[in-house]
């Protein structure tokens, strides 16, 4: 086994264009896993009297806000969005491709999977009615799918707003997040108004990307800004200014910083892009090992099907969990204690087998043929070759 995954890496090593950045798509990497990870940490799904509802152990545990500190990495997907995007649109140019058939494959690799991911709902949603499901039951496993859908409405709106937001520099949407703020907490202002951040808040990583693609910052000596000053502005926002602590949003809280994002969010999303630019040097260093590159390189090509997916896994678990007869601890118990905490970790693994049954029924709705070439591309027998996205 040990043998051919590693024969399997040096393919994929050889098969890599030589001029690939490969720490863009390690960030990518890691920011998916971050977020797939977080909501299996801070989502429960109760079994109780018949139905099943959801909650967070963040209700009953506020402690626990420091796990969004790690797993919400919205931010860095959003930087390398904005850098790859960048870059893409500027060879597109170069090459004499149409906006509109750049854009036109963007959204297809976005929506594509989407597609599948609501048809198989739609039957599922279909079936557990008619298998006498209650209703509310399949309105909370609904919400838990469809609810990361927002943010794919926002990339692919950012994404398709390429030309225009790409000489954008980050402050401008910053400036903006923080007067909304300022007239909705500071001077009562409405809440519809924070409808504005949901773009501007996203807009700042993303353009921090463009600026990075066009060579307008220095990586480095960005992040060592970015990543002091985003900390220390985010301190000061949660201990003075009565932001809440947690980077996700928490039900029942008067709050969300997440939704839409707050000051708070933004900075320390800023401090994550400084962090995530400290990390290219190592990353580099790293992916020269074939295997290392391997994983990234193949969780590249269905990240989209590993995002949209991962609720699916973890809801799968829970319902046939229920066949147990009783309610298991970290799966179908109340999020009260640490108890709960740990069997929620044990689960983990469980969870990330069945994103692996999902990953092989659906990852090829999003590496099928794209605009005439194939995201995969299989060369003579023996030969891999690997067409990444940009």
């Amino acid at each position: 086994m040990l043998p051919r995954a590693a024969a399997l890496a040096h393919r994929v090593d050889a098969a890599t264009p030589p001029g690939r950045d490969r720490t863009v798509d390690a960030l990518r990497a890691l920011a998916v896993l971050g977020v797939v990870i977080g909501h299996w940490l801070v989502t429960a799904l109760v079994a109780d009297t018949g139905t099943v509802h959801g909650t967070s152990p963040l209700v009953t545990m506020p402690q626990l806000a420091a796990i969004s500190w790690v797993f919400q990495t919205l931010s860095v997907f959003f930087l390398v969005g904005g850098y790859v995007a960048a870059k893409g649109y500027a060879v597109a140019c170069a090459k004499g491709v149409r906006y509109r058939d750049w854009a036109a494959a963007r959204m297809l690799r976005l929506f594509r999977p989407v597609a599948a991911l609501l048809a198989t709902w739609a039957c599922v949603c279909v079936a557990m009615l008619a298998a006498g499901v209650r209703v509310d039951t399949v309105t909370t496993l609904l919400k838990l799918v469809l609810s990361p859908l927002w943010f794919l409405l926002v990339f692919a709106a950012l994404t398709a707003a390429t030309p225009l937001v790409a000489k954008l520099h980050p402050l401008w949407p910053l400036a903006v997040v923080l007067h909304v703020d300022l007239i909705r907490f500071g001077l009562g202002g409405p809440e519809a108004l924070g409808l504005l951040t949901i773009g501007a808040g996203w807009l700042v990583p993303y353009c921090l990307g463009a600026l990075w693609a066009r060579g307008g910052l220095r990586p480095r000596t960005t992040g060592l800004v970015l990543l002091p000053c985003g900390v220390l502005a985010t301190a000061a926002l949660v201990l003075f200014a009565g932001y809440p602590a947690s980077m996700v949003g928490v039900p029942g809280a008067a709050v969300s910083n997440l939704n839409p994002p707050t000051l708070a969010a933004v900075c320390f999303g800023l401090a994550q892009c400084g962090a995530a630019l400290l990390l290219l040097e190592p990353l580099r260093r790293l992916l020269r090992r074939p295997l290392a590159w391997a994983g990234v390189a193949l969780l590249n090509l269905s990240v989209m099907t590993v995002f949209l997916w991962h609720q699916t896994a973890m809801i799968a678990v829970t319902a046939l969990g229920l066949l147990a007869g009783r309610p298991l601890a970290g799966l179908h118990t109340a999020p009260e204690g640490p108890g709960w905490v740990l069997a929620r970790i044990g689960w983990l693994p469980v969870f990330a087998c069945a994103l692996l049954v999902c990953w092989a029924a659906y990852r090829t709705y999003e590496q099928r043929r794209i605009g005439g070439g194939r995201v995969v591309q299989q060369g003579a027998p023996g030969r891999t070759s690997v067409e990444h996205r940009a």
